[in-house]
């Protein structure tokens, strides 16, 4: 592969990497169904609309912690999604 092309392959993977780590986390719990698990997952998603515009606010100069930030925020929110899931398994 010729040098240049290495660097277009990764700088496209790292693009692709960024846009994964840049999206919102989704709200896909049933308050119907689990309430408190779907209000936590609301909370969880209004911090990190918080810590995005804090982000933008500061030009993104926040030495790499509100990125990381967000990226505990987006598992969080997964991990309550599983949370509710295994609630279901099990017929709660």
């Amino acid at each position: 592969m010729k040098p240049t092309a290495t660097v277009i392959a990764i700088a496209s993977l790292s693009l692709a990497a960024c846009a994964a780590a840049a999206q919102y986390p989704v709200r896909d719990i049933w308050y119907s169904h689990h309430p408190n698990l779907a209000r936590a997952q609301d909370l969880v998603a209004q911090a990190y609309g918080s810590v995005r515009a804090a982000r933008q606010a500061n030009e993104y100069q926040l030495g790499g912690h509100a990125a990381k930030a967000e990226q505990y925020l987006y598992a969080a929110s997964r991990e309550l999604k599983q949370a509710a899931n295994t609630a279901n398994r099990e017929g709660r």
